[in-house]
């Protein structure tokens, strides 16, 4: 059985899309869903409340990693699905994560595509299918077996920002065994049409590398902020 965690913050109206998708949410298989809000957080997303499967959970700690973490820590399925609130999993969804998880692998990545559909962005998400720089980031949507994040130790609640990069980069030096599904997710394009194309890219790639080379996790939410704008997510 599967337990989706969803870290949020001011996402009520992604949300609202997300829980429209039947395709994995009436899935057999789909324990529950659970949202962890930030204790910051200042939209309705209490009223998601009633929703078969979804539990609401308010979080004491700000951060996504401190909110999947808390989430984690009461789910009941035996694979946890770490999502964002603006991606739009595929039809298919549910069974090609039991389908990946019951053929050898402890845990996955899907491919995504922009719901904005243009060449640019298309380029940027052809490199989601393919294993390398930027794999492991949480658009992505990590799922993988309860047993092996146990043992990975959960996600660092220090790093302030990148902590899915930062868990990617355990479960390699592990090796635990991933794979990356072919079917592409929908993610939201805002952060592009809140900046420019290059502005984010560039920004991406200073991060990666920073990161890489053992940047503070503080430092690097300090320097995003500075150079990325995010009014829709204030």
């Amino acid at each position: 059985m599967i337990s989706i965690i969803i870290p949020v913050h001011n996402e009520f109206k992604n949300l609202q899309r997300l829980f429209k998708v039947d395709s994995f949410l009436a899935h057999k298989k789909l324990l529950e869903i659970i949202v962890a809000v930030s204790p910051s957080n200042s939209d309705s997303v209490k009223l998601l409340d009633n929703i078969p499967k979804v539990k609401i959970v308010l979080c004491e700690k700000k951060g996504r990693a401190a909110q999947m973490n808390k989430a984690s820590k009461m789910a009941l399925g035996s694979a946890f699905v770490f999502l964002h609130a603006d991606v739009v999993p595929p039809v298919g969804f549910i069974d090609n994560i039991l389908h990946s998880l019951q053929t050898g692998y402890d845990a996955g990545f899907f491919s995504y595509r922009f719901d904005k559909d243009v060449w640019y962005l298309r380029i940027n998400a052809s490199f989601t299918a393919k294993d390398g720089l930027f794999t492991g980031g949480g658009d992505q949507c990590l799922f993988i077996k309860k047993d092996v994040f146990r043992k990975l130790g959960t996600f660092n609640e220090e790093q302030a920002l990148m902590e899915d990069f930062e868990f990617f980069s355990k479960m390699k030096k592990l090796k635990v065994p991933y794979t990356i599904v072919k079917n592409d997710l929908v993610v939201s394009a805002r952060k592009y049409e809140c900046n420019s194309y290059l502005r984010v890219n560039l920004t991406n790639l200073l991060l990666v590398i920073l990161f890489k080379l053992g940047y503070p996790g503080d430092k690097l939410k300090t320097l995003h902020n500075k150079l990325i704008r995010t009014p829709y997510n204030g």
